[in-house]
């Protein structure tokens, strides 16, 4: 009896020595499969929209942007992650009949200005310069973070553009231009500093396809209204705005981004058919070469919308910090501190010197109008005492 009961003893010890490594194995799998799934894809959206065009008669531009911000908004990419850039304020324009609004479909029908816009660079901030440092994040420390593309490389990025171009350029304000070659080099700075996953170029301008001709950086996807040679064409004309709402391309892609939820598993291959020649008059163009994906298996959500990807696992995951990044970050910030010199406050602000100085004096100066009306003075009391008869001897 007693060596049966050893026996079993031993037996339930030998399964659990052999169990060991298979349960050890399964949960290094696990712990593999969820670090992999964190690491592929990206992790956020952001969207840079730009309209370039300024003054009345290119309302529809101004349209156009706010109409793609409307729909990036409703599809979860928040305001934070959405960096607008306006050249004109239509809205507060003297000539616009409803003030404060913006619209892009005839009869008044949708505004999308909205009551919640938050425009980052508006007026005579959008320029090539600053489009070219929110891109490249080449920009004073002093600029705002609402002005800030804070990407990384899980970063899929929508950059959208529209305004007045030609054949390898696009204006800014009607006083400088953007070429393709500098906008190819932008891009390439933004891949060397890790600044997205993946990125999606859409252009509504003439001859729009000349803008992407110069591209050489991966996992870029780009899309124009227009071929080279071909004009990029208005729509939705309005008689009590007096000007078209916007323009063909942008209204069709619009038209189609509607029938989008975040939980569409429409692909882009999709989005290359929404404008046909027969509807935009222009030839639509894109360019996948550069792109890693298949366009079929890209998801419209992946740059239109904010959505998160989950997995649900009903094992336990055991996350164990990196001692060693941990520790060469806190010895890099013990550096900069030791670097820096300490700040006193009193230093940067003798409250007390300011209190108790006294006021400097100022210089006096007579009033504008104290002199001039001196000399009325004077002439009224000459001629109360010697009257005109006597003006002959002195002129």
């Amino acid at each position: 009896m007693v060596d049966t009961c050893f026996l079993s003893q031993g037996l339930t010890t030998l399964a659990g020595l052999l169990l060991l490594p298979f349960g050890s194995l399964a949960a290094s799998q696990i712990e593999d499969q969820a670090e992999q799934f964190f690491r592929s894809g990206h992790t956020n959206n952001w969207a840079v929209l730009v309209c370039t065009s300024r003054f009345w008669f290119n309302y529809r531009h101004v349209a156009n942007t706010l109409s793609v911000y409307r729909s990036v908004k409703r599809l979860g990419i928040p305001d934070s992650h959405i960096v607008l850039m306006l050249a004109d304020d239509m809205a507060c324009n003297p000539r616009n009949p409803k003030p404060a609004t913006v619209y892009s479909h005839k009869n008044m029908e949708l505004n999308v200005y909205g009551d919640d816009v938050e425009v980052d660079y508006r007026s005579y901030e959008v320029t090539v310069e600053n489009f070219l440092r929110v891109l490249t994040g080449r920009i004073p420390s002093s600029t705002p973070r609402s002005k800030r593309l804070l990407s990384d490389d899980r970063s899929n990025i929508l950059i959208y553009m529209t305004g007045h171009g030609g054949n390898g350029f696009l204006k800014f304000q009607d006083s400088e231009e953007i070429t393709n070659i500098e906008l190819a080099d932008a891009f390439e700075q933004m891949w060397q500093k890790r600044r997205y996953n993946e990125l999606l170029f859409i252009i509504d301008t003439c001859q729009g396809a000349s803008m992407y001709e110069r591209f050489y950086s991966p996992n870029i996807m780009a899309l124009a209204s227009s071929q080279v040679g071909e004009d990029s064409l208005s729509h939705q004309p309005d008689p009590a705005v007096g000007v078209h709402l916007m323009d063909r391309y942008t209204f069709y892609v619009l038209e189609f981004l509607e029938e989008i939820n975040p939980a569409s598993q429409t692909n882009m291959n999709d989005l290359f058919q929404v404008c046909p020649k027969s509807l935009c008059v222009s030839t639509p163009g894109h360019r996948t070469d550069l792109f890693q994906r298949d366009p079929k298996n890209v998801l419209i959500t992946d740059f239109f919308g904010s959505v998160r990807k989950v997995e649900i696992t009903t094992e336990t995951l055991s996350l164990q910090p990196d001692s060693g990044v941990m520790e060469s970050s806190y010895k890099k910030d013990q550096m900069v501190e030791e670097l820096m010199e300490p700040l006193k406050y009193a230093e940067q602000l003798p409250v007390a010197q300011i209190i108790h100085q006294k006021p400097k004096l100022k210089d006096w100066h007579p009033p504008g109008g104290f002199i001039l009306g001196l000399w009325a003075l004077i002439i009224m009391v000459f001629f109360k005492t010697y009257g005109i008869k006597h003006m002959k001897f002195i002129f």
